[in-house]
């Protein structure tokens, strides 16, 4: 049976939209393409508002659909150029996070997805979705992974902290990768964590040479945002490294770019005002997480 927005959310959606018409820079719209986003919600999912607003902030046109409406109708995802699936307890995290919302687009929906990955599209999973890229397989492997995955063992999941607690923080963060369409001009930023299942671990630590050479690791948890190149990966400590996370990787990348799963909220600080430290720091206009998602709509310029 279909899943229908109510009155109320339609409501929430629609202002947010006027909203972002109103703070929108100006654009050239004869020049630009509008590409659409599917923000893909499942039962459980609470991040889906606010991140649907920072992509039609930065000039998308962000939907709201929920897995269920995919599940009936697997087409709807041809219409859309970005995949994003959002923060939140999908499924209430009962048999782990993303287990449930993962197995659904593995067993339900494996033709869809893989048609929408081999299109010149890109694909966005924030914590929660991060989570469930990780475990149905979009990551790390990306459009090939996903045919392959039948053939290939998992390299990787994420687990519980490292201090066996859910855990909410903001972190520092250096890009790594300068490949990825999402991290396109961004060096630092900090981000907050909220999550009790964030710990990256994998399978043989041959993987994480695989991944440097393909330019897959693409954020790193670090001590001091400020200092981009320091490259050693020695396991940081609570809270620096909130989880645990091997290497300290925050965010993974799939070989072409076009795929970015990380545990920090970046629709969480989409204004500068959004910073504990917004006065101390003196920061004002717009937070550096709007960066990643402008950079997946401006790919489409």
């Amino acid at each position: 049976m279909a899943v229908e927005e109510n009155s109320s959310s339609v409501s929430i959606f629609i202002a947010n939209r006027v909203k972002c018409r109103i703070l929108s820079p100006k654009r050239n719209e004869s020049l630009m393409a509008t590409p659409r986003v599917c923000v893909l919600r499942a039962p459980g999912t609470n991040c889906d508002h606010e991140t649907a607003f920072a992509f039609t902030q930065c000039g998308g046109n962000a939907e709201r659909v929920h897995l269920f409406r995919v599940l009936e109708q697997p087409q709807l995802l041809q219409d859309y150029q970005i995949l994003c699936i959002p923060g939140g307890f999908s499924y209430g995290d009962d048999v782990g996070a993303g287990v449930v919302f993962s197995s659904q687009l593995k067993n339900h929906l494996a033709s869809t997805i893989g048609e929408f990955l081999q299109r010149d599209t890109l694909t966005l999973g924030i914590c929660n979705g991060f989570q469930v890229l990780l475990k149905a397989g979009l990551l790390p492997g990306g459009a090939v992974g996903w045919a392959q995955q039948e053939e290939v063992s998992p390299q990787a999941t994420l687990t519980w902290n490292a201090n066996g607690r859910y855990t909410d923080l903001w972190v520092k963060l250096k890009a790594c990768s300068s490949q990825n369409v999402f991290l396109r001009g961004i060096e630092t930023l900090d981000c907050p964590i909220a999550h009790g299942e964030g710990r990256l671990v994998v399978t043989n630590p041959d993987v994480l040479q695989d991944w440097a050479a393909n330019d897959q690791i693409a954020l790193r948890y670090t001590v001091d945002a400020d200092i981009p190149e320091n490259t050693s990966n020695e396991l940081l400590p609570f809270p620096e490294n909130p989880n645990g996370s091997v290497e300290n990787i925050a965010g993974l990348g799939d070989p072409t770019g076009r795929v970015l799963g990380l545990m920090p909220h970046p629709e969480r600080f989409l204004f500068a005002t959004q910073h504990p430290n917004w006065t101390r720091l003196g920061l004002r206009g717009e937070g550096k997480g709007m960066q990643i998602f402008r950079n997946a709509i401006d790919y489409y310029a």
